[in-house]
């Protein structure tokens, strides 16, 4: 076996993720993202069976395992019990890992999701907040999304959200204490040391 093969085949999930793929394609006539990318997870899984390490290679350099919305679709669906999101989510901390992700547009986009998302978990407790999607960073949202910002201390309650307030509810400030065990988690992991790693290559 090969360096990439034997990266794919210690990580802990992927006892469960590929048992036995015998190309029957039924994840791929499930799969969202088969629809609207060239993206077929039954050919991935195939790659990853075979252990080709040049056929590896360019997987893992390429889009094509960032295309995958990780709704895990295909879990329910197989017949052997495979799991064609987990082998890509395994793919893509090989690509991380490696350095490979970065030949790759979507894979580069991780260190702006990591700047965003990730940033915004250690530092608020959420990954979406109506305080951090700026209408200047995401005119997608539009104009009712920027009035939405100005006046949510009015709408917010109405919506039944606790803004800012302590206790319960959605958009609550996250105490002290479960944002330091947050962090903890973060450090204990490697996710920290992981996410400033792709951040600041």
């Amino acid at each position: 076996m090969g360096n990439l093969v034997d990266l794919i085949k210690t990580d802990i999930r992927y006892g469960d993720a590929l048992k036995a793929c015998m190309n029957c394609g039924i994840c791929t006539a499930i799969c969202p993202a088969a629809e609207f990318f060239d993206y077929d997870p039954r050919r991935i899984c195939d790659t990853v069976q075979r252990g080709d390490e040049e056929t590896l290679e360019q997987l893992l350099r390429s889009d094509t395992i960032w295309e995958c919305g990780q709704c895990l679709s295909c879990k329910t669906r197989c017949p052997r019990g495979n799991v064609p999101g987990m082998v890509i989510s395994i793919l893509r901390k090989v690509s991380q890992d490696v350095g490979y992700y970065r030949d790759s547009r979507l894979g580069r986009q991780q260190a702006e999701l990591m700047n965003g998302i990730g940033k915004n978990i250690l530092e608020i407790g959420y990954c979406v907040h109506p305080d951090r999607v700026l209408p200047s960073k995401h005119p997608e949202q539009g104009p009712i999304w920027e009035w939405y910002r100005n006046n949510i201390c009015e709408i917010a309650p109405k919506l039944g959200a606790n803004y800012h307030g302590e206790g319960a509810g959605a958009l609550r400030s996250i105490n002290r204490e479960t944002m330091d065990e947050l962090r903890s988690i973060f450090e204990v992991t490697g996710a920290s040391s992981f996410q400033k790693e792709i951040t600041e290559d």
